[in-house]
């Protein structure tokens, strides 16, 4: 959210001291909602990059130096100085602050608060950082020629360690608690020095020999030639586009390059890795993503900076990754949501990979089993270029039987019909591994009154409070607000009150009690939020030890289960009804996701889908895998109505005490617009209740900009963003600007 800052001759004009005799000025970028950057003077010189400590207004505050000295100016004598410079790591690099650049004017967000956004946690705060040591010790000459006695068994133990190669600092400290202050004493002699270990060739293990078809795909992105434009990797789940992307991170890793892999989510990074380090045992990896702590992060990101970690893998702030040998980008999962950022800079990592690719002049992969409409949209114009994996890489593998269940006239218990439970009981029986998947966690979506309709609601929010019967509590899935589930109805005194709808922990119970020999692991939020967590369920799953796995659509993508054979999907008719004009792609990829984790293997896959439209087109093409029919379909109705990707949009969000000020507000905006609007070829849509109204006890409206040119919609935000802050002023309300957003 932006709110307008003070003028800058009210926040930074008032020196800390009177510097001695300041004869530069440099401007800063500082993490502040305001459309500028800040002029400070300096004594000593200061590089574009470096960070430094300022005052800005009475905090202290990490900055980041944008440019070179300008000559003093005449009101130098009430600027402020820079109180510290950061020179414990090197100056930002240039591409990295280009990045940076181009999100924020494509985004149209604030330089100084992108800038942070794209940094790690630790280089956002005024201080200097520690890093990690990453130089090792080595003998010298004088050391190899030394003679230690072996009644000194701690020297002796080093020397012996060094004549047989490099120690890093946690080597020694292993080795040998007090070793540091005798490495230390050695160095002083002569007999070690310190060295950074140079990046030794890649080294290959284990690699599976490709099918036709992915040798095609592989020789085809190999032989291109820069500049070429981004590869789109549609191949169906289970065609082993990962086995793809480890040939070719391969050959980038034996030229000396470095490589950037995104992946939408964190549950996904165990697997992959694990992959990566057996194939790459001796490459440098670094791993990013929220699960990370702050000092591992920082190392992590230090390390690919510095060209030290050849393989980045990271979710989307990845994305922003300084990498000096950059030679391939890979985005896994290219369709996923999770790339889009929702507040702060609304960015879609996707989107910046494909941009930082084409501009170091590097190839880039957008791998998917079912590719966004956008992609797609990209692939007809010919501005991307499609190589297809239509069959699964397992000899013995093949696409899964999808089969509808008509649950209309069909008695359920606990949300399931008979021939699921009998298929599950089946499949139990056997010791094979089956999914059951309904997106939706908790207990039960609500908890309802037989006597006078009373509804579990959030007192915050426009949405409806989920049973968690474990924890006895009811939660908002959107604003986090938590009570007791109660006894009887708030609002009759009716002890008869029910929970409506089923959840992954109603499944759970439901199906321990029918099959109670079955061994049931559930998989959603609630139990993976342990950093160990899927490390654990991959164990568990890997070696047998579970038979029924019940979850949301963290199960829907990327996790290989060989042994899984079912998979059963419940409540999917929801999206149907949706009025986001995107809900109908979104359950196909999530559907076609999920039922591609059966028969990945040798054991035949199943996939049962509960619903009350079988005839839908939707559910049609699910059954004959016919993921190109539908999706130009779904083409056709975009194009028919405007919606992108035939058009391009903005969305300005606002949210108020009441909704009556958020629509005031967004009128404001629309009327001052209209002119502009016109002359840009752009119409202005509402403003309109977000689908959504209240969140934590604030009303939302939108207005949404749309444009059949991408340049015409932008030359209006660049307008629009120059006295937009100043609407707001004094409104108690706050605004954001979405560009391509992805939820209505």
């Amino acid at each position: 959210m932006h709110r307008k800052g003070k003028a800058l001759s009210e926040l930074d004009l008032q020196p800390d001291s009177p510097p001695a005799s300041p004869s530069l000025s440099v401007e800063v970028a500082l993490d502040v909602p305001l459309w500028t950057t800040f002029h400070y003077l300096t004594e000593q010189p200061l590089l574009r990059g470096q960070r430094v400590q300022v005052s800005f207004g009475s905090r202290r505050m990490c900055g980041v130096v944008t440019n070179s000295f300008n000559e003093n100016k005449d009101y130098a004598f009430r600027m402020k100085h820079v109180g510290e410079a950061f020179d414990e790591l090197p100056p930002l690099p240039e591409d990295f602050l280009a990045l940076v650049n181009f999100a924020a004017s494509y985004y149209h967000h604030p330089f100084g608060q992108t800038l942070f956004t794209a940094l790690p946690t630790a280089l956002r705060e005024p201080r200097a950082v520690r890093l990690a040591d990453r130089q090792v010790w080595q003998l010298t000459p004088a050391g190899r020629a030394a003679v230690i006695p072996p009644r000194h068994k701690v020297r002796f133990a080093l020397w012996q360690a060094l004549s047989q190669g490099d120690l890093t600092p946690e080597a020694v400290r292993e080795l040998a608690p007090g070793g540091a202050a005798i490495l230390r004493q050695w160095q002083q002699d002569g007999w070690v020095r310190r060295a950074t270990p140079a990046a030794g060739a890649a080294q290959v293990q284990g690699a599976m020999p490709l099918t036709a078809e992915q040798q095609a795909a592989f020789d085809t992105i190999q032989s291109a030639k820069a500049p070429c434009k981004p590869w789109v990797l549609h191949g169906v789940t289970g065609s082993g586009k990962t086995e793809v992307y480890l040939h070719l991170i391969e050959q980038q890793l034996r030229a000396g390059r470095q490589v950037l892999v995104l992946v939408p989510e964190i549950n996904l990074t165990p697997q992959l890795i694990g992959r990566f380090v057996q194939r790459f045992p001796q490459t440098p990896l670094a791993l990013l993503h929220s699960n990370v702590a702050d000092g591992e992060r920082l190392n992590a990101w230090v390390d690919a900076w510095q060209g030290r970690a050849r393989i980045v893998i990271g979710t989307r702030l990845a994305v922003f990754t300084p990498l000096p040998e950059l030679g391939m980008v890979i985005v896994d999962e290219e369709h996923d949501g999770s790339f889009k950022q929702q507040d702060g800079l609304r960015y879609h990592a996707r989107d910046l990979a494909v941009w930082r690719a084409h501009r170091a002049g590097v190839p880039i992969v957008l791998g998917s089993a079912t590719p966004c409409l956008e992609t797609l949209a990209n692939v007809e114009a010919g501005r991307y270029r499609r190589l297809v994996l239509a069959e699964r890489a397992h000899r013995s593998a093949s696409l899964p039987q999808v089969r509808l269940l008509d649950v209309r006239r069909v008695r359920r218990s606990e949300g399931m019909c008979d021939e699921v439970m009998a298929a599950l009981a089946e499949r139990v029986r056997k010791r094979e591994l089956s999914l059951v998947y309904i997106n939706r966690r908790g207990f039960a979506p609500v908890v309802a009154c037989t006597e006078c309709g009373w509804i579990s609601g959030c007192p915050r929010c426009s949405a409806k409070l989920v049973v968690h019967l474990l924890e006895r509590k009811l939660r908002c899935h959107h604003c986090g607000w938590e009570e007791p589930v109660p006894h009887v109805c708030p609002e009759c005194g009716n002890t008869d009150i029910k929970p409506l709808g089923e959840g992954t922990q109603r499944l759970e119970a439901a199906l321990a009690r029918a099959l109670p020999g079955a061994r049931i692991l559930r998989i959603d939020r609630d139990t993976t939020q342990r950093r160990e967590a899927w490390h654990e369920i991959y164990r568990q799953v890997q070696s047998g030890e579970v038979d029924i796995l019940v979850g949301t659509q963290m199960l829907a993508k990327g996790h290989d289960f060989g042994a899984l054979s079912l998979v059963v999907i419940l409540n999917a008719d929801g999206a149907l009804y949706s009025a986001d004009f995107r809900a109908s792609e979104r359950l196909f990829a999530q559907l076609m996701q999920v039922a591609g984790r059966a028969g990945r293997a040798d054991r035949p896959g199943e996939v049962l889908l509960q619903t009350q439209w079988p005839e839908h087109p939707l559910y049609q093409a699910l059954v004959a895998h016919d993921f190109d029919h539908y999706a130009r379909v779904l083409l056709d109705e975009r194009r028919q109505a405007g919606f992108p990707p035939a058009t391009f949009q903005a969305q300005l969000r606002a949210d108020a005490p009441t909704l009556a000020e958020a629509t005031a507000f967004l009128q404001d905006i629309r009327a001052r617009l209209a002119p502009q609007a016109q002359q840009a070829g752009v119409m202005l849509c509402g403003p309109a209740p977000a689908l959504m109204v209240r969140l934590a006890n604030r009303e939302r409206a939108q207005l949404v900009l749309e444009s059949a040119e991408r340049s015409g919609l932008h030359q209006l935000l660049n307008h629009l963003t120059v006295w937009l802050p100043e609407q707001a002023s004094g409104r108690g309300l706050r605004w954001s600007l979405d560009v391509d957003p992805q939820e209505t």
